[in-house]
């Protein structure tokens, strides 16, 4: 038997395992960590989250008049929307982000999405990670284009919460993967010292597999030391709640504690609310208030390095304007982006709004998209992360950025 299918069926050398890396050599580029990095969180929220009813545009008649059932009430009035800015507000389930709103903190992006118009989860998802719409043969995934361009390479530069590295992270760049929940401390037979010994000697050579191997075992080695010594501290030893609160905050401890990771991407399902939605309360309300709770918990769990961390929250497009016929919403088009962080520019809803009347509507059912989500990544790349055109342009082929958005 092969022995990387021999590794792979003993559960050895899968994701979970060994985190997930690729055939970029770490340890032929050195790794001195940065004391004090800037960091970048991105969160997917998988099944098309209804940015309609997350930042609500309140003012327009034309949303009440599509969303009878499921539209969230004005500011002011029972379970009402909080106003953001005199023309959007933000979903009550969404409260705990008032703070970061109003400190300066937390942006959207609306009318936001990608210029591709597929109504496809998989494809959308898809353009959306490999950061080329439209293009279906793109072979990474612009989170690990991004990876390529900064310096001091390591095992655990970029991390994935989950048990598969997703498509955002895929390519020739090395990325570390932990399961979310319990599964992220969970002991494997690698750990074992007489295994562990074994397989060291085994994958000693200069061989790609062999340094594929050790850079997987210095990854896994790495994040658990950085796990273990977070779960001492927290609650003086008690289990965390498996929650994602409760992981977001763990795991925001984890960024903060090891200076060497700087990319961490999570992917969160459960968006595509075709039945029974609901509004101020309901299915979307439930799964906006742990999101809320989380990305605060996250933000706590960062303590002073949230002043150099850039959070985006992304999904794949929007929902449909008018509400359907089982209280819920079908695909859409144009959605809203979420940034947060120590430097962003907040307090503020950007982008052109196109408006909701009938004439305004992509295909007559859908919020246009006036902002391209490259756009809004790019000016967080090139205000937070400092990197110049040409290297966006390596992130981003075929794409040149406007410049109309300013987050940093």
């Amino acid at each position: 038997m092969h022995r990387r299918k021999f590794l792979i069926q003993a559960g050895l050398f899968s994701t979970a395992a060994l985190a997930s890396v690729g055939c970029e050599g770490w340890f032929s580029k050195g790794n001195t960590a940065n004391s004090n990095p800037k960091r970048l969180a991105v969160f997917f929220l998988r099944g098309a989250a209804d940015g309609l009813n997350i930042v609500v545009p309140y003012k327009e008649d034309s949303y009440y008049q599509a969303r009878p059932k499921i539209a969230i009430p004005r500011p002011g009035k029972k379970d009402g929307v909080l106003d953001l800015d005199g023309q959007f507000g933000l979903h009550p389930a969404l409260a705990p982000l008032i703070p970061l709103w109003q400190q300066g903190s937390l942006a959207f992006v609306h009318a936001s999405g990608s210029p591709d118009a597929t109504r496809s989860h998989f494809d959308a998802q898809d353009f959306m990670e490999s950061g080329t719409p439209g293009k279906k043969d793109t072979p990474d995934g612009w989170m690990n284009r991004l990876l390529a361009t900064l310096p001091n390479p390591n095992p655990v530069q970029a991390v994935n919460l989950g048990d598969i590295t997703p498509r955002i992270l895929s390519g020739k760049m090395s990325v570390a993967s932990l399961p979310m929940g319990k599964g992220a401390t969970r002991q494997l037979p690698l750990d074992r010292p007489q295994i562990a010994s074994a397989f060291d000697r085994l994958y000693q050579g200069n061989d790609q597999l062999s340094q594929t191997y050790r850079e997987g075992r210095m990854a896994r080695q790495t994040l658990m030391a950085d796990l273990e010594a977070e779960m001492r501290e927290a609650n003086h030893g008690a289990p965390l709640p498996n929650s994602f609160a409760g992981n977001a905050e763990r795991f925001g401890r984890v960024m903060a504690r090891d200076s060497s990771i700087q990319l961490m991407f999570l992917g969160l399902g459960g968006w595509d609310t075709h039945v029974n939605q609901g509004s101020s309360q309901g299915q979307l309300a439930g799964r906006l208030k742990s999101l809320g709770e989380g990305l605060v918990s996250f933000t706590k769990g960062l303590g002073a390095a949230y002043q150099d961390t850039a959070i985006i929250v992304m999904s794949e497009f929007g929902r449909t304007v008018h509400e359907n016929g089982n209280g819920g919403t079908d695909h859409g088009h144009g959605n809203v982006m979420w940034i947060l962080g120590g430097n962003i520019k907040g307090g503020k809803v950007y982008g052109q709004w196109p408006g909701l009347g009938k004439a305004q509507l992509y295909e007559g059912r859908d919020l246009a998209v006036t902002s391209d989500f490259r756009e809004a990544i790019a000016s967080v790349l090139q205000g937070h992360l400092q990197l110049d055109n040409t290297k966006i342009s390596q992130i981003f082929p075929n794409y040149t950025p406007n410049h109309n958005i300013v987050l940093v």
